[in-house]
């Protein structure tokens, strides 16, 4: 039985990426934050998927912020007394907010740490606290275990949400090398990199500003978060010789 862990599991990427590989045969652990709601919703919904050649699956759910140390530690406890091992990491959790990047004074000093304590140093928390149980997955198959850094195009280009939303893309894009070089050959670790993905917040976005992003995008249409979990899940199965890479899933927005 091969297990992924995906932190933020029950949002709009991360969902998507569960019930990919729960279809799929993983058993699925999903970290949230604060929604307990919602992630009960996405158990209840992974037990009724269909499974490729019904084969056994056992998913999980765990109250886990990646800033928070001891919850981190009380999942690898978990992990390891219920499953043992884990062949996948996707460190999908990540936090943002509006501000116009000419907006410096609106980005507080209170934003910018906790958007980099999320989406960088909770990544790599994650990675820290699962490297042995992704060693023992390693070791076991005979095969490089996998990392997968939900990154953004943000990271690249330098558009997005807000100046330290960027720069903590970037961050992870470099760790992903880092990391990458530091964990082979028995880690894999890959950035997925999404441009604009549609989900219930794009209500919360200017029309204008939409219809720009889309109008930017070469092939027409916003990602939706099957198209991000495809590409988690090939890496995972079949992209095996990855490692390093950071791969975009933007529908050519930085070919404009």
């Amino acid at each position: 039985m091969k297990t992924v862990l995906v932190t933020g599991g029950a949002g709009e990427i991360g969902s998507a990426i569960c019930k990919q590989f729960a279809e799929n045969g993983f058993s699925v652990i999903a970290t949230y934050n604060s929604n307990s709601t919602k992630a009960e919703k996405l158990l209840d919904e992974l037990s009724q998927l269909p499974v490729t050649n019904n084969q056994s699956t056992n998913h999980s759910i765990f109250h886990a912020p990646t800033t928070d140390a001891q919850k981190v530690n009380d999942l690898k406890a978990f992990v390891t007394e219920k499953y043992g091992k884990l062949d996948v990491l996707v460190n999908n959790a990540g936090i943002t907010t509006p501000v116009p990047h000419d907006d410096l004074d609106g980005l507080t000093d209170e934003w910018i740490d906790k958007i980099m304590q999320t989406n960088f140093r909770g990544s790599f928390a994650m990675v820290r606290a699962m490297r042995d149980l992704l060693d023992k997955a390693s070791y076991e198959s005979k095969e490089s275990s996998l990392v997968v850094n939900i990154s953004s195009i943000a990271g690249i280009y330098g558009i997005g949400s807000n100046v330290a939303y960027c720069a903590s893309k970037s961050a992870i894009d470099s760790m992903t090398r880092s990391l990458a070089r530091a964990l082979a050959p028995k880690i894999r670790v890959v950035s997925v990199s999404p441009g604009f993905v549609e989900g219930e917040y794009t209500k919360n976005f200017d029309p204008a500003y939409l219809q720009n992003q889309m109008d930017n995008t070469p092939l027409g249409r916003f990602a939706k978060g099957i198209d991000v979990a495809n590409v988690v899940f090939s890496l995972a199965t079949s992209m095996t010789f990855s490692t390093g890479n950071i791969i975009t899933v933007d529908g050519g927005r930085l070919l404009k």
